[in-house]
């Protein structure tokens, strides 16, 4: 009896060393949001009982039963960006030539079973209401999956409505860390979030360049205040608080006030979080002043509007980029081509991120038919499309269904961006435990 009781003491023992082994290697693993050991919060006093968004939410309603309509024409995909009354309508129409490629160039190949893909477009006017009725005329439009948008709240809202019409959403453009954290099985974002800018951002100013005293002036809405949360959290716990926060509005042109208090406190450098247009008035403004700090900033700025409006103010500015638009990539070089050829004009980030995104919402209507149930399925089942390598490099989605393939670092020189890897995000020695995938 005591030989027997000893085994099965044995049995647990190896069991919870088994489990806790597994735990530990699954921890590291699947390191939420890209989140290296060093900048994880409170890494250095506590572990978490519990770590939310590792295991994907699954969806357990009804429809994967419903056979596809016999009587089509057309198959129709959803569309929804700022196009007509935002600050950001030139990206909006960015994204919405991405999408239009990867859509015509389906047809060219012979569409769905010969039926041609048609792009419903809808604009978001940047309004709460109004991206939830644009998503309720998609459902009432039938179609099967949509694509967009951008602005923070715009893409909050019609997430919920698509949430309601159980209609699968492809996020290409809203950097907000918190969009894949609401539990809702009908998205996938496939562009890397303002989480992984500002944990690259934080770690090449003040490990890299080894900055102390850092100032912010930031937009005053939601993408400037979500944006700049990240970078404030890892600035905290490396020991460099801002030690000034100023703000503005979309659509300021004089900055005399906030740059007048920066420049009080003198600075070791500046952290600007906004749109182009604004970012580049503030650091011509900045330079005008007889400011001379570093300036470094969220990388809306990494676009030709920016490098036009800012002029030689530009040179040496750093930021990121969720991707790198000069690597060595047969795919992103023809995607270049074919949209420069179509459209006159060079592809931004949401150009390119579009373009992967429209063609992931294609290829899965392709492998699983008309079935909006079974099209989620697909999207979200971390393995059909895991790693699947498009014009934007290699999308690597977590458990919230959020991007963290690579992000780039990009500098100013010479009047244009250069990108190069983001700095390792581990103290020497550790590694990058965090960093997935990418090009």
């Amino acid at each position: 009896m005591i030989r027997r009781n000893d085994c099965v003491i044995e049995t647990i023992f190896l069991l919870l060393v088994l489990f806790c082994t597994t735990l530990n290697g699954q921890e590291k693993k699947t390191m939420y949001g890209n989140t290296s050991e060093e900048m994880f919060p409170y890494h250095k006093f506590q572990k978490a009982y519990k770590y939310h968004f590792i295991e994907p939410v699954q969806f357990y309603g009804a429809g994967r039963e419903k056979q596809p309509p016999k009587d089509l024409t057309e198959v129709r995909i959803g569309f929804l960006g700022p196009l007509e009354g935002s600050p950001i309508v030139s990206l909006g129409q960015q994204m919405l030539n991405g999408s239009k490629l990867a859509i015509e160039q389906a047809n060219a190949q012979g569409g769905y079973n010969n039926l041609p893909f048609k792009l419903m477009v809808h604009n978001d006017v940047g309004l709460w209401g109004a991206a939830a009725n644009e998503v309720v005329r998609m459902d009432e439009e039938k179609v099967w999956a949509w694509l967009g948008s951008i602005d923070d709240i715009v893409s909050h809202v019609a997430l919920r409505a698509t949430l309601k019409m159980e209609i699968m959403m492809v996020n290409t453009g809203d950097p907000d860390p918190t969009f894949t954290e609401t539990n809702i099985p009908w998205v996938i974002r496939v562009i890397g979030d303002d989480r992984q800018s500002g944990y690259a951002l934080a770690s090449y100013i003040f490990d890299t360049m080894k900055h102390d005293r850092v100032a912010v002036i930031r937009s005053n809405e939601r993408y400037g205040r979500v944006g700049i949360m990240e970078y404030s959290g890892v600035a905290v716990r490396k020991g460099h608080p801002m030690r000034i926060e100023e703000r503005f509005n979309m659509g300021e042109t004089d900055f005399t006030m906030q740059l007048e208090n920066i420049k009080r406190i003198n600075p070791d450098a500046i952290l600007i979080w906004g749109n182009a247009k604004e970012s580049a008035l503030i650091l011509k403004q900045i330079r005008s002043m007889g400011m001379k700090q570093p300036v470094y900033a969220s990388d809306r700025t990494v676009s030709q509007e920016f490098l036009e409006i800012a002029g030689d103010a530009a040179e040496g500015l750093v930021s990121t980029c969720p991707y790198n638009p000069e690597a060595d990539n047969p795919k992103l070089k023809e995607f270049q081509k074919a949209y420069t050829q179509r459209f006159g004009m060079q592809p931004d980030v949401f150009a390119a991120h579009a373009f992967d995104g429209m063609n992931l919402i294609i290829k899965a209507i392709k492998k699983e038919g008309l079935n909006r149930v079974l099209i989620r399925d697909v999207l979200t089942d971390l393995k059909t499309f895991q790693g699947y390598k498009g014009v934007t490099g290699e999308i690597i989605l977590d458990g919230s269904w959020n991007d963290i393939g690579k992000i780039f670092m990009a500098k100013v020189k010479n009047g244009k961006f250069e990108y190069s890897p983001v700095p390792n995000q581990e103290p020497e020695g550790q590694g990058n435990k965090g960093q997935h995938g990418g090009q």
